[in-house]
């Protein structure tokens, strides 16, 4: 039987290639592509170097795609690339020759810059400590603390939306929905405009309940997964949520992102 053929796609960068990456990925998510692998390599800072990323690329046939703010690599890049054959994107090149042919400014062409440690990045990792020391209600006095608070019943997406925005630098905490647990008094306390739910569908939380059940290895049919108990839940949750004043999103097939796009525009 032949083997299924794999492709790679190739990330390189003079820093850690984290910005490539995600474009990269982001570009991956919109084709049905298993069979790409990626490879990254960061903190180039020699021509050699570069030379030897092209040279591989085309022996295995795929591609490369790079941020390069040093002119001599990306230079060397452009020139291996040609030579050999092989498709090299720039993808942080075209951005800055915008912002210097509009602006008439000249880049620093200091690679990091991005994750340079700076006061934005300490108050992303105190965020980010934050929504896990406060996830799932652990601690109710951090609601009064967090910049926002996420309701909602289980499996509507509170802890990872919760840290996907301390990612973003929000102090995040989230509180699950029961009907026979009574709300902390402390979410009472906290601003109507800092709070928000978070909903679904029923038919979806069942789908998405059921294969939890499947996965701890529960019996099919336990009341946490039937339409009864989550018509019940979501009820009981549209209720507080109206009662506490938040904004209120349905996340049915929404991505995280789309999700905290919504949130972050509302805070704002």
């Amino acid at each position: 039987m032949r083997e299924e053929q794999h492709y790679e796609i190739t990330i390189c960068s003079d820093s850690v290639g984290e910005t490539a990456e995600a474009v990269v990925r982001a570009t991956i998510r919109q084709f049905d592509a298993h069979q790409v692998r990626t490879k990254r390599i960061g903190h180039i800072k020699k021509e050699d170097e570069v030379r030897a990323i092209v040279e591989e690329a085309a022996q295995r046939g795929g591609f490369i795609a790079y941020t390069l703010v040093q002119p001599e690599l990306r230079e060397t890049m452009k020139e291996e690339a040609l030579r050999l054959g092989v498709r090299a994107v720039d993808i942080m090149g075209p951005m800055m020759e915008a912002f210097v042919d509009t602006f008439n400014d000249a880049p620093k062409r200091e690679p990091g810059l991005l994750h340079r440690l700076d006061e934005d990045y300490f108050r992303r990792v105190e965020a980010v400590e934050f929504a896990v020391k406060c996830d799932d209600g652990r601690d109710t006095s951090s609601l009064l603390k967090a910049n926002l608070v996420l309701i909602g019943v289980s499996r509507t997406s509170k802890t990872p939306l919760s840290i996907f925005l301390a990612h973003k630098g929000i102090k995040v905490s989230n509180l699950p929905l029961v009907p026979e647990v009574k709300p902390p008094k402390e979410l009472f306390l906290v601003p109507g405009s800092r709070i928000v739910g978070l909903t679904m569908d029923a038919e979806k939380l069942y789908k998405i309940r059921t294969e939890r059940l499947k996965a701890v290895g529960l019996p099919f049919g336990a009341k946490y997964a039937t339409m009864e108990r989550i018509d019940e839940e979501l009820q009981y949750a549209q209720t507080l949520m109206k009662q506490v004043g938040s904004l209120i999103i349905n996340v049915t097939d929404k991505a995280i992102e789309e999700t905290a796009g919504i949130i972050m525009g509302y805070l704002n």
